[in-house]
């Protein structure tokens, strides 16, 4: 499938996104499309995005890599952070390329602000001051609270768990990014697996994560960046806090890391569920079928 442009939006050039929760087999099928339609993978992942966060995040191994390319991965250092604004500058100049290269884009993710920063074109706030946001990163999830609703902020629609989000809240001042219309030309497939057998995968990619190593990239990144940086908050990794703490077995931190990740399906399935351009499929032939139907019309 050939096609030549540099603009990924105004001259609405095909961009295939592949979504769904944790273990739902995203990646799988991104591959598979890739392979049959001459494509290249525009990871969607607000984790793997950092260096050294490998195993934990189901990072795309060397393999695949080699096989497809992948952009937007391995962008960004823990210390310094990674904005969903930032994401969406780098997989718009990711769809330019691959499109120049007479490639079809094909998005896969499951983080759910990432992707529809490209769908809907959001237009960010400016974020605060440096100084600012060294502040507020220092504070717990309880205190920014606090100071949001001190300000008066709206909390009504945030996760008021998550400090990540009270912060974006916070240096918005409650204004959250403007949103044009969906972007033409766009395919988006879901994968929906049903609950029984997506706790089924999820409990399976753990023993294959603690196979690979994981507890020693966990032990390894708290001691380069300690836990307040945003990927050791993320599933997998800040689970293991008190397990190199001395403080859980290692039954107990797997079990943890498998409900936590349930915990991140649903809340990527509730996302998800009010996009009602999204393709939902069982099966992932059936996603491959219904996109050879529009990608050749």
């Amino acid at each position: 499938m050939q096609m030549s442009s540099t603009n990924s939006r105004s001259s609405h050039v095909p961009l295939v996104v592949v979504l769904g929760e944790t273990a739902s087999g995203k990646s799988a099928l991104g591959l598979v499309l890739a392979r049959r339609f001459g494509g290249e993978i525009i990871c969607a992942d607000s984790v793997t995005v950092y260096k050294g966060f490998d195993i934990g995040s189901a990072k795309p191994g060397a393999a695949d890599r080699a096989d497809i390319p992948h952009h937007v991965l391995d962008v960004a250092d823990a210390a310094t952070g990674f904005s969903a604004a930032t994401f969406k500058r780098h997989a718009e100049q990711a769809i330019a390329d691959i499109t120049t290269r007479g490639k079809l884009p094909i998005m896969v993710g499951g983080s759910g602000l990432y992707i529809d920063s490209v769908l809907y074109d959001y237009q960010f706030n400016p974020s605060s001051n440096s100084s600012e946001r060294d502040v507020l990163n220092t504070m717990t999830a309880a205190e920014l609270l606090f100071l949001a609703k001190r300000r008066g902020l709206d909390t009504s629609r945030v996760d008021t768990a998550n400090p990540r989000r009270l912060v974006r809240l916070i240096e918005s001042g409650g204004v959250p990014p403007s949103r044009s219309n969906m972007r033409p030309n766009t395919y988006i497939f879901g994968l929906t697996p049903d609950r029984e057998t997506l706790e089924r995968r999820v409990a399976h990619r753990v023993e294959n994560m603690l196979a690979m190593g994981l507890a020693a990239e966990v032990k390894e990144l708290s001691m380069r960046y300690g836990w307040d940086v945003e990927p050791m908050k993320s599933v997998g990794y800040r689970e293991w806090r008190a397990y190199i703490a001395g403080e859980a077995n290692l039954a107990e931190t797997t079990a943890r890391i498998v409900a936590a990740t349930m915990q991140l399906a649903k809340k990527q399935r509730t996302w998800f569920r009010r996009n009602n351009s999204i393709h939902w499929v069982y099966d992932p032939e059936e996603a491959v079928d219904i996109a050879t139907t529009l990608l050749n019309k």
